[in-house]
């Protein structure tokens, strides 16, 4: 599901009309990729795989898992902890990732009919082991595309949006929530579109910094 090439072009295009730096960054560095991910247990998997670790070493242990055939609840609630730690997972990591699988295995969480409310759904998902807020909005923005989420505690997003609105410091994660009132419901673009900004920024290609 996700974010389409399509449905980012219609949001950014509302956005840039209420706020114009998002028209100004839109000129300058062109329009994100669509980020768009699968429903379910896989997404949050790696989402706890790459949480403080590069992306090298995220991608490395996620063809361990796959190698290991580790990726699926069932295989994961029944692997020992030695089988985890040899496909890479940390003890604290593995415990994540067991603590993910029994909850969708039992139907603790039925990550096909979360609550439509945003923050009653990113209450259900934080209540898994290993998922803070920031993975349960990155999750429901790339895998549910649920255009109004707003990871304003992501430190990318914080610095690309003062940059964008020519703040003298990079805003607070209160301050970012409160600049990106006036832009409802489409705050998932906006987030987009500053991790894309903030690649084309660093590298001057319009390299895409979205995380998953």
């Amino acid at each position: 599901m996700g974010l389409s090439a399509e449905r980012l072009a219609a949001d950014l295009a509302a956005l840039a009309a209420i706020e114009p730096a998002f028209a100004r960054g839109l000129a300058a560095a062109g329009h994100p990729p669509p980020r768009q991910r699968a429903r379910g247990h896989e997404t949050l998997l790696r989402t706890i795989v790459g949480q403080q670790v590069s992306v090298a070493s995220a991608d490395a242990m996620w063809r361990r898992l796959v190698a290991a055939g580790l990726t699926v609840p069932d295989a994961i609630a029944a692997a020992s902890d030695e089988a985890l730690r040899a496909a890479g997972l940390s003890r604290q990591k593995g415990g994540y990732a067991r603590h993910l699988s029994e909850q969708v295995t039992s139907g603790a969480i039925e990550l096909s009919a979360l609550p439509e409310d945003d923050e009653a759904a990113i209450a259900a998902l934080t209540r898994i082991k290993g998922i803070g807020r920031w993975s349960a909005e990155i999750y429901l923005l790339f895998a549910e595309g649920r255009g109004d989420i707003w990871p304003a505690g992501d430190l990318a997003v914080q610095i690309e949006i003062g940059i964008l609105l020519g703040l003298e410091a990079r805003p607070s994660e209160k301050l970012t929530r409160t600049l990106a009132e006036p832009w409802r419901p489409y705050r998932g673009a906006a987030a987009v579109f500053a991790w894309h900004h903030y690649g084309h920024r660093l590298s001057g290609r319009g390299g895409d910094k979205a995380p998953v």
